[in-house]
């Protein structure tokens, strides 16, 4: 282990990224449930999606562990699911499997451009200010997922959002955990966030014990085979490909599919390889991300693998600063926490007994771990300042990690070419925009 993952020259031991990739498993693993869940909306197994999510996620999360030596783990990725259901078959009438051949298509898309290199430029062309941007603001992200999923945030007809209701048992036991967690963490013991959320689970439990509803309940894995949903995608081609609805509807609606899954799990990956990494000072001097190619291979083969085996696209996520919060740094981490994902397809019925809050409440704490990167950009000067402010609250505020690099780049570019600095933008940056404005204008284009 030591000399294929170089543990000692990145400053870690064996126990420290066990631990990291036990950690950033159970703060992910809510992902084996909830994806199942809203791809039964489109109409498919889901017991089977429920293995494919955990296949997928060990195949891609394995890959980047050995491919990359990076302490990135993957799985099918929240916001990418609900866009395959509720957009693509639900809204826009495609059959899942035809959804499943988008997938595939975007994955063998993904593919191309991180063996071309393509996608690593990307992530050299955006600017410094943006790299740090985009840490706080995935920090600020999952901040406001846990808030929320915890009851903490409520939303409101009058403010939009506000603070719940605090004699909500489960909002008792959140902050109770979270004093706790933080207590730990400034504390510096080792495992905190693992730690805190063991302890979420047993307060969940006594109170439980004593009558008190915290909504702690098995979750059902569903049926144990795979069959409905493997190699679907395959059929899928035909119903995607149908020229009856008119070819301009057809070229647009397949364009508006690819462009959305492409650029959304492009960024999506990206924005979380640069903000995770950031914080735990896996960047080199120039701001990059060592093996970054690799790491996007692994997270564009996993895509197409995830499609065939049949779940929605799989990419790298942003639980994983969890793990990395924890001290995780090289491959060891990601090999662990995907050995935990194939185990999990045998116990997921122990894994729901997990209560949600005692995963959210850990995503509050990372997210407060991941804001110190901003520190770095220069708010006084205002052709910095605006496109990383933008970055920064788009994501939370839209919901979106993609959005908010996209907010990022386009506001970039503007106030530069305002400024007549236009010879310090990159090329590359220039393609990302034009890419950004076609995904947003595309849906809004009526075909007759």
């Amino acid at each position: 282990m030591e000399k294929f993952f170089k543990l000692k020259e990145n400053g870690t031991d064996v126990k420290t990224e066990i631990l990291a990739g036990i950690t950033t498993f159970f703060t992910m693993a809510y992902i084996i449930f909830v994806n199942p869940t809203i791809l039964a909306d489109a109409g498919m197994d889901k017991g089977a999606v429920m293995i494919a999510t955990c296949i997928a996620a060990f195949i891609g999360t394995m890959l980047m562990g050995l491919l990359a030596n990076l302490p990135f783990a993957l799985a099918p990725g929240m916001g990418l699911n609900a866009y395959f259901a509720y957009t693509i078959v639900i809204q826009m009438g495609y059959s899942w499997q035809a959804a499943l051949a988008a997938v595939f298509l975007s994955g063998i898309i993904f593919i191309v451009l991180s063996v071309s290199g393509i996608r690593e430029g990307i992530i050299k062309a955006l600017p410094f200010t943006l790299k740090k941007a985009i840490g706080g603001g995935i920090g600020l992200f999952i901040a406001l997922i846990g808030l929320l999923s915890t009851g903490i945030i409520v939303a409101d007809p009058a403010t939009t959002v506000a603070f719940g209701e605090f004699n909500q048992p489960v909002v008792i036991l959140t902050l109770i955990s979270l004093v706790i967690t933080i207590v730990l963490v400034v504390k510096n013991v080792k495992g905190a966030l693992l730690i805190g959320m063991i302890v979420a689970t047993l307060l969940g439990y006594a109170a439980q014990s004593i009558g008190i509803d915290v909504g702690i309940a098995a979750t059902s894995s569903g049926s144990a085979s795979l069959t409905p949903t493997l190699f679907k995608f395959v059929e899928g081609f035909g119903d995607l490909f149908n020229a009856s609805q008119g070819f301009g509807v057809l070229l647009f609606s397949i364009i508006s599919i690819l462009i959305s899954l492409t650029m959304v799990d492009m960024f999506d990956t990206i924005g979380t390889l640069i903000g995770a990494a950031s914080k735990g000072n896996l960047l080199d001097k120039d701001g990059n991300l060592p093996n970054a190619s690799k790491a996007l291979l692994a997270d564009a083969i996993a895509t197409s693998v995830g499609a065939a085996l049949g779940t929605s696209t799989t990419t790298t996520f942003v639980e994983s600063s969890a793990g990395i919060a924890q001290g995780g740094k090289t491959g060891l981490t990601a090999c662990t926490t995907a050995v935990l994902f194939l185990v999990s397809i045998f116990a997921a019925p122990l894994l729901g007994f997990i209560p949600s809050y005692a995963t959210y409440m850990v995503l509050i704490v990372v997210g407060i771990m991941m804001m110190s990167p901003i520190k770095e950009i220069d708010w006084e000067n205002l052709e910095e300042a605006i496109p990383a402010f933008f970055t920064l609250v788009i994501m939370p505020f839209a919901y979106s990690i993609a959005d908010g690099i996209a907010f990022g780049c386009i506001s970039y570019c503007i106030v530069k070419t305002a400024c007549k600095k236009t010879k310090e933008i990159h090329p590359a940056m220039w393609i990302i925009c034009v890419l950004f404005i076609i995904r947003y204008i595309i849906p809004y284009i009526n075909i007759v």
